[in-house]
């Protein structure tokens, strides 16, 4: 887990809007655009409760794999790490292959953000887009708009500077170079990961105007495509923040975060705590997130302790059973978006993040991985040879958490050795291409209607 994920997300995150066109009807804030919403018929199978755990009984594993976990737990040992506080579930098809108090909740660090997933994605889809509205309470004239201008948040949890830049051009283009009232801030609006409205209005006022940027702001623009225009949105008034939107407003444009896929990916990615807690509270909350996510897996709620959407603090607490099954609940639920666990987490050798520094954790794995001052924690997909796709979790405690993380590693080498490593990515661990061409968007709003915005 990233412990200060906010600075290092809004650099590393390159992102550029794809301004583009699409017929949709007027949208409500919380409500993605009618192409991203699956048929009635799909969100019920979707949010199905499963007729019996997706992991299997924790009984009986297989004894190859069970001597392997053995031998790693004996090496922790004599290194002096309790096996008390380790956790192990290794499962592939009908087939328990090693079990270490796999039903035991244990500290899971950013595995939590496995849990967040699960549930963002079964409530609204992997297609969902969070929709930011932008608005004025006055009329523009000669470059001049003569009110206020209006932001309606929807909790998009990557409008960062790319998107105030962005937004700041089409405003441009409408023909506002500057504002006489004040910048209003309304419902659930973030920026740069901020979730204060105050402080996330005071940011995009600057993100608007080029000639106030700060200098995190201008090397943020600096990796935007060549020709990008710098805005220039002068606002003379105050940021304010509102319960509810001013009365008599004009929508001037529609912005649409990106797909909910993505937003988990990048997330995953760069295990970004404050984007995964905006998650959580977009579904309800953390205790949803817990309740829901036991219940889309089939397993007891008791083996899904939270206290965010994160894993910030050894508090949240996860069985290795239950988060071997949310993995499983993850890509049973996508492969009707014709997707899987590789849309949505790192696949290793292939996608930049924080597991990159990790060198030797084998090629194609898809994993999350989860880090606090003395857990270390690894959970997802294993292609394998024999096996096929090995579902596993494995959650450590103990001072010392580079060397847990190198115990890991040589444990799924060990059992590589055992099942044969494959050379290339299996088929039903590809990310749909389909997701990657996906970005975000606007639309600007002209006497009533939408058009293309560039």
């Amino acid at each position: 887990m990233k412990l200060t994920p906010k600075k290092l997300s809004i650099t590393t995150f390159c992102i550029s809007l794809c301004l583009i066109g699409c017929q949709s009807p007027e949208p409500k804030i919380t409500s993605p655009s009618p192409e991203t919403t699956p048929s009635p018929q799909v969100s019920q199978i979707s949010m199905e409760i499963p007729q019996k755990p997706l992991t299997l009984p924790p009984n009986n594993p297989e004894k190859i794999a069970s001597t392997q976990t053995q031998t790693y737990l004996n090496r922790l040992a004599n290194q002096g790490f309790s096996q008390q506080n380790q956790g192990i579930w290794i499962q592939s098809n009908d087939t328990l292959l090693a079990n270490h108090q796999g039903t035991i909740p244990l500290p899971a660090a950013s595995i939590t953000k496995v849990a967040t997933s699960l549930v963002a994605l079964e409530t609204f889809n992997p297609n969902h887009q969070f929709i930011t509205l932008i608005s004025t309470t006055g009329k523009i004239e000669n470059g001049v708009l003569n009110g206020d201008l209006v932001i309606q948040g929807g909790e998009d949890p990557l409008f960062v500077w790319e998107e105030a830049i962005a937004i700041g051009n089409l405003l441009n283009q409408i023909g506002i170079q500057r504002v006489t009232g004040n910048l209003i801030i309304t419902g659930k609006f973030y920026m740069n990961f901020e979730s204060n409205p105050q402080t996330a209005g005071n940011l995009l006022k600057q993100g608007l105007n080029s000639q106030i940027w700060s200098r995190e702001a201008l090397n943020q623009y600096q990796t935007l495509p060549p020709g990008t225009l710098k805005p220039q949105v002068k606002i003379d008034g105050f940021v304010q923040v509102y319960a509810a939107p001013p009365q008599n407003i004009k929508l001037l444009i529609i912005h649409y975060s990106f797909p909910l896929a993505e937003l988990v990916k990048k997330m995953n990615q760069y295990s970004n705590n404050l984007m995964a807690d905006m998650l959580a509270e977009a579904v309800g909350g953390y205790q949803i997130v817990a309740a829901k996510a036991a219940e889309f897996t089939g397993v007891p709620k008791q083996e899904v302790q939270l206290i965010n959407g994160s894993g910030l603090g050894e508090e949240n607490r996860i069985s290795p059973r239950a988060a071997t099954g949310m993995f499983l609940a993850i890509n049973n639920y996508l492969q009707q978006y014709n997707m899987s666990v590789a849309d949505v987490f790192v696949i290793v050798g292939k996608d930049k993040g924080i597991l990159e520094q990790r060198k030797q954790l084998p090629n194609f794995a898809v994993v999350k991985s989860g880090t606090l001052n003395s857990v270390s924690a690894l959970a997802g997909a294993l292609p394998t040879k024999e096996k096929g796709i090995v579902w596993f979790t494995i959650l450590n405690k103990g001072a010392g958490v580079n060397q847990l993380r190198s115990q890991q590693e040589i444990f799924l080498r060990d059992l590589l050795n055992k099942w044969g490593a494959v050379q290339s990515l299996p088929p039903e661990l590809t990310a749909n291409p389909e997701r990657k061409a996906k970005t975000s968007r606007s639309e600007i709003i002209e006497n009533g209607k939408k058009s293309e915005a560039r």
